[in-house]
């Protein structure tokens, strides 16, 4: 392997090292192996530009260019074009949305964020990004050493926004990336002093240049472990660089802030693979408290990307809640459900989880929380307000019929101006849809009714293992493959809604809990949830279900539903038998309940994990990237077998090859080597070969047409007299170095055939042509040799029914001639 090649290897290496720093950022890790993607891809195309005869500052710009490319294709395929293989004008307007989430993310989620797609595509862009600047400085440029200040800046950002998930081996691993890079840029230049002999020393002095090498190694591996051990034996004096600020948390959010962790996020992020493990419980003496969901928050702002909040203003809490929206004066039947909360170790950061509509809450800190008076949600202000929090919540019992919601009068102004907006550039799949599944229904109520029949019925399925992100690409490739989960049953029926003029937006919470015992009920991650919430004016906001096999229908859902009493237990729309319903473990704690909504049975792990990041891993881009690798191999082929015919006939390495320098006298083959690669070398610059003509010719003809000075063409002029010593004289002694008067030649050539000739003799050289003439001949014979093979066989195996065959006709002729 050349130095240039080890370069770039142990530059690729030391990018991957150091950004292992940045894997406490996210709560999942699958990120990771695109990061490593890119900055293999990076370093493939950074090796390839150097080959060619560019400019060198045209490398980097290539590989930022393929950088932009591979984003792309990772985190805006859907909009790309040509079956979802090349990108298009509107992946690169996808791309800027997503970019533009991820920006948002970063200035409201906590760390460790759950995986949306914008943050994943700030990580590997960024990891993207130190690749390339990395491998410019220490493979291009030659400065191995510079390379480590963006290896020092990746490493101080990620490690600093970790904080205390931080690890001493990000640095041990980054420290042994930047060291490898040093010590090959090292050894490449301590050679250029001479040979390294490893012999025994002579002298006191002796060490030479090897010694060099290896208390170099010595010093660097010392260097590595004493920053590793010696700050454990000093004392501390404060935070420093990386763990700055005082009164703050991790986050950079001081006292007061809003620590607003997307519950949308959280549950994209946690549903894949659940771990079944408490998070909270609750206690209520409600008879149907098992039919509760408990509600952290909604979005009510839809912008083709995501789901997110309206507003962000929030004031202090002092208890109680405003009154909800749209509620009206009218006798609903509403009573009051009172609810215990207690949240487990396992819940550390989160909006609080409430019943809907809550009219007031005891809490042990009012001032850790802030409330959304537009949502009636209440936010950390503390990071970590709510780990081991209990409190208090009141909530209302509203309980409409199918009748009132039918006669429900329209909604204000007010409320549609902001709860009926859909962006322009929604699929017109959506809409198509929405307006077909709803035509026969005359009000909000019975088109809302209609939409949770559809979702709920044969033709969908719920699947945790697909897509994760929410927007209009998203929401048509679940109505196109009708899979998903309920992020995209609430998502997609909120949208139809407010297509069909009913105002709504995506609630976000948990299902009910598992009963354990004396009006106890535990919550678990595998509950996690959302569903559309649709405002009916006097009635508020009311919570429909229409992901199939989950959580529980409220009664008014029912269209034939009379006033009831208090709300049933039971769905009025069984689950499907298409669906595929999870079955229930056989633990104890699995009741009835919760085989009744399917949130007890364990999701295989290794679905989850194939369903994190579909990225670069999808079917659809796979096949794409290892076409335009095979292309781009197909494309290269000339120019790498030119490239490794011209390095085996003049020799390269210091290794003696045929044509190649040297000391001693040259075969024959060697000077034919030298002559074959002269011919090829003006034949790629333009000159094609004449064999009509002997090699003294043929030097004058290729100096004549290449208008070569005196040095090249008396060069080209050693090599034909020498090929004609090899052809036409009793015994040949060449002695000159025949491969640099080659190089002379050929330098003057490419003079000679202006910058478009050079880059045709690299890209697509003339004289590999030759490389068909061999495969064909290379075909033709093999062809032959299996006809041949065949041949025999067939011989083989018919041979002794032939000879027998033979023998029969024959015998009776034998016989006739023996009577007469």
């Amino acid at each position: 392997m050349t130095t240039r090649a080890k370069l770039t290897v142990y530059s690729a290496l030391a990018t991957a090292l150091a950004a292992l720093c940045l894997t406490p950022l996210l709560t999942t890790k699958g990120w990771l192996t695109h990061a490593f993607l890119v900055v293999a891809a990076v370093a493939a195309v950074g090796a390839g530009l150097r080959r060619t005869p560019f400019y060198r500052w045209t490398v980097p710009a290539g590989q930022l260019l393929a950088l932009f490319v591979l984003l792309l294709i990772g985190f805006a395929s859907s909009a790309a074009v040509f079956g979802g293989l090349v990108p298009g004008p509107e992946s690169v307007r996808l791309l800027g949305r997503v970019l533009g989430q991820g920006l948002h993310d970063v200035r409201d989620y906590a760390i460790p964020a759950p995986p949306s797609a914008g943050l994943r595509l700030i990580l590997v862009g960024a990891v993207g990004l130190i690749a390339v600047v990395v491998d410019a400085v220490a493979v291009t440029y030659r400065r191995s050493a510079l390379a480590g200040l963006p290896l020092l800046a990746l490493y101080s950002v990620g490690n600093g926004l970790a904080g205390d998930q931080g690890n001493w081996l990000w640095f041990a691993a980054a420290a042994a990336g930047y060291l490898v890079l040093l010590f090959a840029e090292g050894q490449d230049r301590i050679s250029r002093w001479g040979r390294i002999f490893r012999g025994a020393d002579r002298g006191e002095g002796g060490g030479g240049v090897g010694a060099l090498g290896q208390n170099g190694r010595q010093i660097g591996v010392l260097a590595l472990a004493l920053a590793l051990l010696l700050p454990a034996f000093l004392p501390r004096w404060g935070d420093g660089l990386l763990h700055a600020g005082s009164g703050t948390s991790a986050g950079g959010r001081g006292p007061g802030a809003v620590s607003s962790l997307d519950p949308l996020i959280t549950l994209t992020g946690a549903i894949p693979r659940p771990r079944n493990i408490e998070l909270f419980s609750y206690r209520s003496d409600n008879p149907d408290a098992d039919s509760i969901y408990l509600r952290t928050g909604s979005l009510d702002a839809f912008d083709g990307t995501s789901w997110k909040r309206g507003s962000v203003a929030t004031v202090p809490f002092t208890g109680t809640f405003p009154a909800p929206e749209g509620l009206g004066s009218v006798d609903l039947a509403a009573g009051q459900l009172k609810t215990d909360v207690r949240i487990g170790p396992q819940l550390d950061d989160a909006w609080l989880p409430m019943p809907y509509p809550a009219v007031g809450a005891t809490l042990r800190d009012n001032s850790a929380w802030q409330l959304d008076p537009v949502t009636s949600s209440l936010l950390p202000a503390r990071e970590k307000a709510i780990k081991g929090l209990s409190y208090s919540v009141t909530a209302l019992d509203v309980r409409p019929t199918a009748t009132s919601l039918r006669t429900a009068p329209p909604a204000p102004d007010r409320i549609r101006d902001q709860y009926l907006t859909v962006p322009r550039d929604l699929p017109p799949m959506v809409r198509d849809t929405a307006l077909r599944i709803t035509a026969r229904a005359k009000t909000g109520y019975d088109k809302a009714v209609a939409l949770r029949d559809w979702f709920t019925g044969p033709d969908f399925t719920y699947d945790a293992t697909t897509r994760t992100d929410s927007g209009s690409d998203a929401m048509k490739d679940f109505l196109e493959r009708r899979r998903g989960f309920c992020v995209h049953f609430a998502s997609t029926m909120a949208v139809m809604a407010r297509i069909l003029g009913v105002p709504a937006r995506v609630a976000l919470g948990f299902t009910p809990g598992n009963t354990k015992g004396n009006n106890v009920y535990s919550v678990t991650d595998a509950m996690y949830h959302a569903w559309p919430e649709l405002y009916f004016e006097g009635y508020g906001w009311l919570r429909f279900e229409p992901t199939p096999t989950r959580g529980v229908q409220p009664d008014y859902s029912d269209p034939v539903s009379a006033p009831a009493t208090r709300p049933t237990s039971q769905p009025t729309v069984q689950p499907q038998a298409s669906a595929p319903v999870q079955l229930p473990s056989a633990h104890p704690d699995c009741d009835a309940k919760l085989r009744r909504t399917g949130d007890c049975g364990d999701r295989p792990e290794s679905a989850g994990g194939a369903a994190e990041e579909s990225w670069l891993l999808s079917g659809k881009v796979l096949t794409g990237l290892v076409t335009a690798a095979l292309l781009l191999a197909l494309l290269l082929t000339p120019m790498v077998w030119r490239t490794l015919l011209r390095r085996r006939r003049l020799g390269a390495g210091g290794r003696r090859r045929p044509g190649g320098p040297g000391p001693v006298r040259l075969t024959d083959a060697q000077v034919l080597a030298a002559w074959d690669e002269l011919i090829d070398s003006a034949w790629d610059l333009g000159i094609p070969p004449d064999d009509s003509r002997t090699p003294r010719a043929t030097a004058r003809r290729i100096a004549e047409t290449a208008e070569l000075d005196e040095t090249a063409t008396a060069a080209a002029g050693r090599v034909a007299l020498a090929t004609e010593r090899v052809l036409y004289a009793r015994s040949a002694e060449v002695d000159e170095p025949l491969a640099a008067d080659v190089r002379t030649a050929r330098n003057g050539l490419r003079a000679h055939a202006g910058r478009r000739g050079r880059v045709r003799a690299v890209l697509l050289p003339a004289s590999s042509a030759q490389l068909r003439w061999r495969i064909s001949e290379a075909l033709l014979t093999a062809r032959l040799a299996v006809g041949g093979v065949v041949s025999r066989a067939v011989g083989t195996v018919t041979g002794p029914v032939r000879r027998l065959a033979a023998r029969r006709r024959d015998r009776p002729r034998k016989g006739g001639g023996a009577e007469s």
